[in-house]
C-alpha cells in the first residue's frame, strides 16, 4: 500500500500552510503586541491589505486553478507541446493584467483610502503593496503550470518560502524604522505591507527556477504530435475558464472589503471613529485571521482536486471522479468540525494566549466559529464543480451570498448591543446559504454518496470527547498552578491527539480513501 499522489498533493499543500499560519501568527503577534500600533494600527495595515488581497485576486487568485485545469487535461492525453504553448501565451497575458493592476491600485491609492475606506492612513500602505499585484500575476501562472503537471508540493514550498521571508522582513523591517525614527501607526502599517511586496517579489524568482528544472525534465518525455492551437483560442480557453474562477474569488474577497467599509462607516456615527477603527481593527486582525486558519489548510484540497477532476474527466473515469469528491468532502468535514468546536469553546484562552496586550474580541470568535464548516465546505465544492466545468455555479453561489451579508451587515451592525457581531452573523448567512446553493447543483450533476453517519454523526462525536478530554487535561494542569498559558498549548495539542486518535478509532477514516495498491513485482 502507499499514499494517493492526490493526497500527496494535499498534504505538502496542508503541511505548507501550517508553517504558513505559524510564521504568519509570529508577526501579526509582534504587530498587534507592539508598543503604539495595537487594534488601530492593525485596522490601517489590513484595511490597505484588504484592498490589496482584491486586486490580487483579480490579476491571480483564479489564475492557478484555471491554468492548472486546462494543463492537466493536455498533459492526460499528452498534449506536451500546447501545454507549453497555453503556460507562454498565459504568462504574457497575466503580467499585462498585473502590470495596470499594479499602476491602478497606484494611482487611486489616496481615492480608495480617502473616499471608500475612509481611513486616509491607508494610503501609504496600498503605494508600497502595488507592486506585489505584478509579482504575483506572474507567479501564480507557474503555480498553477506546476500543479497542472502534478508537482503541487512547488506550489506548497513556494508559498511557504514567501511566508517565511515576509515574517522575517516585517519584523526585520518595522524595528529598524521604529528604532531610527518615532513613527506613525501609518508609517509601521506601510513597512509591513513593504514586506509582502518584497517577499512575492523573492517568491516569484524561486518558482521561475523551479519552472526551468521541470521544463529540462519534459524534454526527454514521448510526446504526441498535436495540431498547435492559435493564440487567439489559447487566450479564449484561459478567460473562459478564468474568469469565473476569478470572479468566484474576487465574491469571496468583497466579504472583508465589505466589512472594511460598513463596519468603520456604520459605527463611526455611532460610536465614533477611533472606536469604530478599533473594533473593526479586532474583527479584521484577530478574529478573520484566526477564522481563516482552517480555510488555508482547507484550500489544499480545492487546489488539489480541480486538476485532479479534470484529468479525471477527459479520460472519462466517473468512478475516480466520484471517489475523488467523496474523499475530499470527508477531509473538508475532519478539518472543519473540530475547529469549530476548538474556537467556540476555547476562543477565551486562545486570546489571552495570542493577545495578552490586546485580549478583547474572544465572543466574536466563539461566535464567528460556526462559520467555519461551511466556508470550508463551499471551498471545497466550488473546487469540484470547477474541475467539472461547472464555472458559473459558485458565481452565483457567491453573488446571493453577498446579498445576504450586505443585507446583515447594513440592518445588524447598527443595532445596540450587536454592533460588529452583525458582520459575524452576515458572514454566517452568507456561507450557509452558498453551501446549499452548490451542494444542490452538485447532486443534480453527479450522483455522490454521503452517509450520515461517517460524514456526520461521527466527527461530531470525535470532536464532543476530544472537547471533554482536553478540557480535563486542562483543569488537571491548571489545578497544578502551571501558567495558564502553557496549560492553554498543552491542552490544544492534546486535543489534536485525540480527535486524531477518535478518527481511527470510531472509523471515520478508512485506508482505501488515501492510500492505492502497489503491484507486486
Amino acid at each position: 500500500m502507499k499514499i494517493t499522489d492526490f493526497l500527496k498533493g494535499i498534504l505538502s499543500l496542508v503541511i505548507s500552510q501550517i508553517l504558513i499560519k505559524i510564521f504568519g501568527v509570529i508577526y501579526s503577534l509582534y504587530m498587534t503586541n507592539k508598543s503604539g500600533f495595537g487594534d488601530e494600527g492593525n485596522a490601517i495595515y489590513m484595511s490597505g491589505y484588504q484592498i490589496y488581497a482584491l486586486l490580487l485576486t483579480i490579476s491571480s487568485i483564479g489564475v492557478p486553478n484555471a491554468i492548472s485545469k486546462i494543463i492537466s487535461e493536455k498533459i492526460s492525453i499528452k498534449d506536451y507541446t500546447n501545454s507549453e504553448r497555453i503556460f507562454k501565451i498565459s504568462v504574457f497575458l497575466f503580467s499585462v493584467i498585473g502590470f495596470f493592476g499594479c499602476i491602478l491600485l497606484f494611482l487611486f491609492s489616496g481615492f480608495i483610502s480617502e473616499e471608500i475606506l475612509q481611513i486616509p492612513e491607508t494610503k501609504l500602505s496600498l503605494m508600497v503593496l502595488s507592486p506585489a499585484i505584478f509579482f504575483v500575476s506572474v507567479s501564480s501562472v507557474i503555480r498553477g503550470y506546476c500543479n497542472g503537471e502534478n508537482k503541487i508540493y512547488i506550489t506548497a514550498k513556494s508559498q511557504f518560502f514567501e511566508q517565511v521571508l515576509k515574517s522575517i522582513f516585517t519584523i526585520t523591517f518595522v524595528e529598524i524604522v521604529s528604532k531610527f525614527s518615532r513613527s506613525s501607526k501609518e508609517v509601521l502599517a506601510a513597512v509591513a505591507n513593504f514586506a509582502t511586496t518584497m517577499a512575492t517579489l523573492c517568491s516569484l524568482i524561486f518558482i521561475i527556477k523551479e519552472y526551468i528544472k521541470i521544463k529540462k525534465e519534459n524534454i526527454y518525455i514521448d510526446r504526441v504530435n498535436f495540431p498547435r492551437e492559435r493564440i487567439l483560442n489559447i487566450v479564449k480557453k484561459v478567460l473562459i475558464i478564468s474568469i469565473p474562477i476569478t470572479t468566484s474569488a474576487i465574491l469571496s474577497s468583497l466579504g472583508k472589503n465589505i466589512d472594511s467599509v460598513t463596519v468603520v462607516r456604520i459605527l463611526k456615527e455611532i460610536l465614533g471613529e477611533e472606536t469604530a477603527i478599533a473594533k473593526y481593527g479586532i474583527l479584521s486582525s484577530k478574529v478573520d485571521i484566526l477564522i481563516s486558519l482552517p480555510l488555508s489548510f482547507n484550500i489544499a484540497i480545492s487546489t488539489a482536486l480541480i486538476p485532479e477532476i479534470s484529468r479525471k474527466r477527459a479520460i472519462n473515469d466517473l468512478d475516480g471522479i466520484i471517489k475523488k469528491i467523496e474523499t475530499s468532502i470527508l477531509i473538508t468535514i475532519i478539518i472543519g468540525i473540530p475547529c469549530t468546536f476548538g474556537m467556540y469553546f476555547y476562543a477565551d484562552r486562545i486570546f489571552d494566549l495570542l493577545y495578552p496586550k490586546a485580549n478583547d474580541g474572544a465572543g466574536l470568535l466563539s461566535l464567528a466559529s460556526f462559520s467555519i464548516i461551511f466556508s470550508l465546505l463551499v471551498q471545497t465544492l466550488n473546487g469540484v464543480l470547477q474541475g467539472l466545468g461547472k464555472n458559473n455555479v459558485p458565481v452565483y453561489a457567491s453573488i446571493i451570498g453577498l446579498i445576504f451579508k450586505i443585507l446583515s451587515n447594513i440592518i445588524l451592525i447598527p443595532i445596540n448591543g450587536i454592533y460588529e457581531k452583525g458582520a459575524v452573523i452576515g458572514n454566517i448567512l452568507s456561507n450557509i446559504i452558498s453551501f446549499i446553493i452548490v451542494l444542490i447543483i452538485l447532486k443534480r450533476n453527479i450522483k455522490i454518496k454521503l452517509n450520515i453517519i461517517r460524514y456526520s454523526i461521527k466527527p461530531i462525536l470525535a470532536s464532543i470527547i476530544m472537547i471533554f478530554i482536553s478540557e480535563k487535561i486542562y483543569n488537571i494542569l491548571y489545578l497544578k498552578n502551571l501558567n495558564v498559558n502553557i496549560c492553554t498549548i498543552i491542552s490544544i495539542f492534546s486535543a489534536v491527539v485525540i480527535y486524531v486518535f477518535c478518527c481511527f478509532s470510531i472509523k471515520i477514516i478508512n485506508k482505501n480513501d488515501f492510500f492505492e495498491k502497489t503491484a507486486k513485482c
